[in-house]
């Protein structure tokens, strides 16, 4: 084909995308009573999409501003989202049964599971109950683990034999960091050193993300054709089985041969996934496709969350002081246990001020209607479509937080000083006003995992090293992307040795 006929086989292209999309957004008639933020016309909503996609953030404050406690409408590229506010629809939203409103559809959707992991790992996770289950009952005795793995990685980012201050690119540091740790408990040594297995994991993770924006830019009858020629999760499956072979075939001929002495295998993901799953799943693929799959919810949210947080330290380094002392006395008393994370409680209270401060997403709890579903105020969802949470503006709103405006680290442990313990102000809990990790049964369940691994992460970095910003107090911007909020990739964070320790 000559170039002119290139030229009108897109054009012609062109035009029949846009007005499969224009029919797409004319179905949001059904959505009518839902106030819509920005033109809600067949055409004209096209440019609420422009300004969602330039600047989401202010678009649903404005839907939160005006409708705070009720809800409204905001167009994504291929449909409209209906957005809840207020902590009563958050708790109506958390009772409703699957079957009305499925978080498991939303995330197909999202994520484009089919093209990015593959239905088998929503139809059958039973990596979920290794993370509810296993993950949380074997971190104590894990945990001299994950801090020698702490160790090791933090010694190779920022050497403790330099002298004055280091410059390090700090969200790629923290993600390399965050990758070796999981990875302790998930695979082991000496793989979860290798440079090879770090990258799969890290390439897997951030495609994943990609590939499902990409194929949600283009309308549903396009997806199967766009999400098989973006897919590379056959050729990551195959790169992990590769890597993984030796150790999973290994165990899967010891719980042949001596079924009775099984327990004695290594306690880490590997072992606790060959456990818990059936005959059709006990296998080297299955296995290493739910290691991708929880290195991807391993990775981002914590990663974004820690980076967050240390760069507001660099941001606030007078704070760093009560930090060092809480984690001193607590390590010298307890040593690098989960036990001692949980007294970190100035720690915890930072981390949980930053996630509410610096979100990941604006939409943190997302379900899709399976029927029509009619709320208790009489609104009414149409099948299909996706019902979402507004999570940065709750947590920015002076009704729930005293000076929300206000970046105040030790916002939660104040409250545990002066109301007692209260298990609701910690890092991992959730609440109806409180969300970055969701909210009832769907929560995020390796919240616990990640918290104590952010706590030990934080108090090594500050007891051996002082942190700052190069430029004081100049917190880098953070990047946007529709709903989606990373720290900024090139912020720089400035550490030093520290003499005393």
């Amino acid at each position: 084909m000559d170039s002119a006929g290139l030229f009108v086989f897109g054009l012609v292209a062109a035009v029949f995308l846009l007005l499969v999309f224009i029919y797409d957004h004319c179905r949001s008639s059904e959505l009518d009573t839902i106030p819509a933020i920005g033109p809600s016309g067949a055409v004209s909503s096209w440019l609420g999409v422009v300004r969602f996609i330039k600047d989401a953030p202010a678009m649903v404050q404005e839907g939160y501003q005006k409708h705070k406690g009720g809800m409204f409408r905001v167009p994504l590229i291929d449909k409209w989202v209906v957005v809840l506010t207020g902590p009563r629809l958050i708790e109506e939203l958390r009772k409703v049964p699957e079957d009305d409103l499925s978080f498991d559809h939303a995330m197909r959707d999202l994520l484009q599971v089919k093209y990015t992991f593959g239905i088998d790992a929503q139809e059958y996770p039973y990596h979920i109950q290794v993370t509810r289950n296993h993950l949380s009952r074997n971190l104590q005795v894990l945990f001299p683990d994950v801090y020698d793995e702490i160790n090791n990685v933090f010694r190779t980012i920022i050497p403790l034999d330099q002298d004055g201050w280091t410059k390090v690119r700090i969200y790629p540091e923290i993600m390399k960091a965050m990758c070796r740790v999981s990875n302790r408990i998930f695979v082991g040594l000496p793989l979860c050193r290798s440079p090879e297995f770090e990258a799969l994991q890290q390439q897997f993770a951030l495609q994943v993300v990609m590939r499902a924006t990409l194929v949600n830019c283009f309308p549903k009858f396009a997806h199967p054709i766009i999400g098989r020629l973006l897919t590379n999760t056959p050729s990551s499956i195959r790169r992990c089985m590769a890597l993984l072979e030796p150790i999973v075939q290994e165990r899967l001929q010891a719980l042949d041969q001596f079924r009775d002495e099984w327990n004695a295998q290594p306690n880490d993901m590997i072992s606790w996934l060959i456990d818990v799953s059936d005959n059709e799943h006990r296998n080297l693929r299955s296995i290493c496709l739910r290691i991708l799959v929880l290195n991807f919810a391993a990775l981002h949210t914590s990663a974004q969350s820690l980076t967050h947080a240390l760069l507001n330290l660099a941001t606030y380094p007078q704070y760093c002081t009560p930090l060092r002392e809480e984690a001193s006395a607590v390590i010298n008393r307890d040593g690098w246990t989960k036990t001692a994370m949980t007294k970190l409680v100035k720690m915890d209270s930072f981390l949980k001020e930053s996630q509410r401060f610096n979100s990941t997403t604006l939409f943190p709890m997302m379900r899709k209607a399976m029927r029509q579903f009619v709320f208790s105020d009489g609104t009414v969802i149409p099948s299909g479509t996706h019902v979402v949470v507004a999570s940065l503006p709750m947590h920015l709103d002076e009704e729930y937080f005293e000076s929300a405006s206000e970046f105040q680290p030790f916002r939660f442990s104040q409250r545990c000083e002066d109301d007692g313990k209260d298990p609701q102000i910690l890092l991992a809990s959730t609440s109806a006003s409180y969300i970055p990790f969701g909210y009832g049964h769907h929560a995020c369940p390796g919240r616990f995992f990640a918290s104590s691994v952010m706590k030990a992460m934080m108090a090594y970095l500050v007891l051996n090293y002082d942190i700052k910003l190069e430029k004081e107090g100049e917190r880098p911007p953070d990047e946007w992307v529709m709903m989606n909020c990373s720290p900024n990739r090139k912020a720089e964070v400035m550490f030093r040795r520290r003499r005393s320790t």
